[in-house]
């Protein structure tokens, strides 16, 4: 079995018409988008902030609109991204609402949530002496700089992509993942691998 995977983009603001040439130009059985960066979070988390559905890569919606052609005429074609930064879900309630508006109402969205470790930080109940978090340099503890804290996240890895396209999603958004798992994910889908099958 042969999987082709793309990615058409590797930084916030990267080209937003490389996705589409990319799936014009051969079969691809998944494209992978690539938004963030640490000071990119810091930065949605920012517009999350000031908007409650902001905290997104927004130029995911361009690029999705381009693609609708190619989502149309390549029934296996597969999207697998982090655009969802740091808002995740207001993410996916945009690309459904464009999905509808250009026909495709009926493309299943796969969300991949849970790396915002921010609400455990503040809560009233979490315990910085069992969890310490010291800043490496320093070793100042994170509970001394919680107030100039915007963004605080794990990098998730490939397991929930999996399972979402197990769930037949087409499209998948993520929050923060490890830059790998965009194609590692959509791999142990299709060619069915085992978790600790180091190997591979």
């Amino acid at each position: 079995m042969t999987l082709t995977i793309a990615n058409g983009a590797g930084f916030l603001g990267d080209d937003l018409a490389a996705p589409r040439r990319l799936v014009e130009a051969a079969e691809v059985d998944y494209l992978t988008l690539e938004y963030l960066a640490e000071l990119t979070m810091s930065i949605l988390a920012r517009q999350r902030q000031r908007h409650a559905d902001a905290g997104f890569a927004r130029d995911w919606l361009e690029v999705l609109e381009s693609l609708t052609p190619a989502l149309k005429s390549q029934p296996r074609l597969r999207i697998v991204t982090n655009a969802g930064g740091v808002n995740p879900a207001a993410c996916v309630a945009a690309t459904a609402r464009l999905l509808e508006q250009s026909g495709l109402g009926e493309t299943r969205i796969g969300m991949v949530a849970g790396d915002d470790l921010l609400p455990m930080l503040e809560a009233d109940d979490f315990d910085h002496r069992q969890c310490p978090l010291d800043n490496l340099e320093t070793r100042e503890p994170l509970s001394s700089l919680s107030s100039r804290v915007v963004s605080a996240n794990a990098y998730l890895g490939a397991q929930p992509i999996a399972a979402a396209l197990a769930q037949d999603a087409r499209i998948v958004i993520t929050g923060r993942v490890a830059d790998a798992s965009l194609t590692v994910g959509p791999a142990m889908h299709e060619f069915g691998w085992a978790w600790d099958d180091w190997d591979r």
